[in-house]
C-alpha cells in the first residue's frame, strides 16, 4: 500500500518514519521524501518544524556519519566528501571531523592492521598497493607514508 505525501501530516510522519530509522541531513530527507511524491512546500515546512522541535539535526547527522564510517575504517578525506556529496556544507563538515575527538592515525593504523595483518610492505610494488588501498579509504598521503615508513608515533 502506497501513502500519499499530499498533505502535511502525511509528510511529517514519513519523514519521522525515515529519522526513527537513523540521523539523516535535510537535503538527504528532502530528495527522499520527494522520491516518495511529496511537494517541495509541504516538505519544506514539515522540515522546518521538526528541525525546530529538535528531532531534524545536521549536527546529530554529521557526529553520526563520521563516527560510522570511521568506525569502518575510512579516513577524513574520505568522509568529508561523502557528506560534500549528500549536500552539507563544508564548513559544518569540517567542524564535525574536529569536534569527533577521533585519532585518525590510530584509526589508519588499525584499517592498515586488519587488511594486511600488520606485514610492513616488502617492496615498492607492494607498498605501492598498500598506499592504493589507504589512499582510497580517504588518509592522507603524508599519514600513509608515515604508517609505511613503521612511524606508529
Amino acid at each position: 500500500m502506497t501513502v500519499v505525501l499530499d498533505n502535511p501530516l502525511a509528510v511529517r510522519r514519513a519523514a519521522m518514519d525515515l529519522l526513527a530509522r537513523r540521523e539523516h541531513g535535510r537535503v538527504e530527507l528532502t530528495r527522499k521524501l520527494r522520491k516518495r511524491g511529496a511537494p517541495d512546500e509541504l516538505i519544506d515546512g514539515a522540515l522546518d518544524r521538526l528541525a525546530e522541535e529538535g528531532l531534524l539535526s545536521e549536527a546529530r547527522y554529521l557526529e553520526s556519519f563520521v563516527a560510522y564510517r570511521a568506525r569502518g575504517g575510512y579516513g577524513p578525506q574520505r568522509i568529508r566528501e561523502e557528506l560534500a556529496q549528500r549536500g552539507l556544507a563544508r564548513g559544518d563538515i569540517d567542524q564535525a571531523l574536529r569536534d569527533s575527538g577521533i585519532d585518525w592515525f590510530e584509526r589508519l593504523h588499525e584499517t592498515w592492521r586488519r587488511k594486511y595483518a600488520g606485514r610492513l610492505p616488502s617492496d615498492a610494488r607492494e607498498r605501492a598497493q598498500q598506499g592504493r588501498f589507504l589512499s582510497y579509504r580517504g588518509y592522507s598521503l603524508e599519514m600513509i607514508g608515515r604508517l609505511l615508513r613503521g612511524c606508529d608515533e
